[in-house]
């Protein structure tokens, strides 16, 4: 589905080596150089710098790897997308599930939602929480995805084309490294956050995160609060290493092992739910309406 000497790019660049990346290939370093050369002169474009010390990717090669990257897992992600559209049940609920939005409150629900729904059954499809993947799987929700559990407001439902169905509000909490001083407490309060840096979603992304922000702002200045553009593994990893704090929810306990999400002594909430079509099938309309059925008990 992809031109697969766009894997060889990508062993190249990592390698920073022809020859590594043939050995790794299991082919000469021969063919390594003249598939990168019929690569580049099929792009029009220079991807690697040649020196005496080794490979450097240019700016046109480090924007192709990244592209390329993302080109590579999506096709995968196709194929296997296909093959669940062959085996399509009409009473099957397809959830999307990753690091990012588990489907552990779905599971603990699923026994309550079988009483009312017994003849519908759920298949669990991963996938990488890119920036890329939540737009198109999101704004796509009916097609190869049914459902994705996750926090959510009327802003980012508007933003991502999608519908969603509230089954509780969970407390906002913060993810500090194992590490930290403050994982040894089990509950924070506001002044425990004094001098640190506190990593927050960007204004505009949700009006729960917003009036959090305002609150902090106006009362709690002491808080360094600092703005990033998108929740995936990387910014756990940016705490973690940096010994930072990241706004989180209870349902992330298990994203990173080496963070803990810790409750704070604040009355700051986000709605969690049950992302969908705006147009959903009939058989979602049923599993949506028992999943609130049975989050209401």
């Amino acid at each position: 589905m992809y031109n697969p000497q766009l894997e060889t790019f990508l062993r190249v660049a990592d390698a920073g080596s022809f020859n590594k990346a043939a050995e790794e290939s299991h082919i000469t370093s021969t063919a390594v150089i003249k598939q990168i050369n019929l690569l580049e002169e099929s792009l029009g474009l220079k991807l690697f710098e040649r020196t005496h010390r080794g490979l450097h990717l240019t700016k046109a090669g480090k924007s192709l790897y990244q592209d390329s990257k993302y080109i590579i897992q999506y096709c995968k992600d196709s194929v296997t997308r296909a093959k669940n559209a062959m085996q399509e049940d009409s009473n099957v609920i397809r959830i999307g599930t990753s690091p990012i939005t588990p489907a552990q409150l779905l599971m603990q629900l699923w026994p309550k939602i079988q009483e009312q729904c017994p003849d519908i059954k759920f298949q669990i499809i991963p996938f990488e929480n890119t920036p890329e993947n939540a737009r198109e799987i999101l704004r796509n929700l009916g097609k190869n995805i049914d459902v994705v559990g996750g926090i959510f407001d009327e802003t980012m439902l508007d933003l991502r084309s999608c519908a969603g169905l509230e089954l509780s509000r969970e407390p906002l909490c913060c993810a500090v490294s194992v590490h930290h001083p403050l994982a040894a407490k089990d509950k924070l309060k506001i002044e425990d956050l004094y001098g640190e840096n506190l990593f927050l979603m960007h204004r505009g992304w949700s009006r729960y995160v917003d009036k959090l922000r305002d609150d902090l702002w106006k009362n709690h200045s002491q808080i360094h609060i600092i703005d990033f553009d998108f929740y995936d593994v990387n910014i756990f990893n940016r705490c973690e290493n940096g010994n930072d704090i990241l706004m989180a929810i209870p349902g992330w306990a298990n994203v990173h092992p080496l963070l803990k999400v810790i409750p704070v002594e604040w009355e700051h909430y986000i709605p969690y739910g049950l992302l969908h079509s705006p147009q959903p099938s009939k058989t979602v309309v049923r599993f949506l309406a028992a999943a609130k059925a049975a989050a209401s008990k």
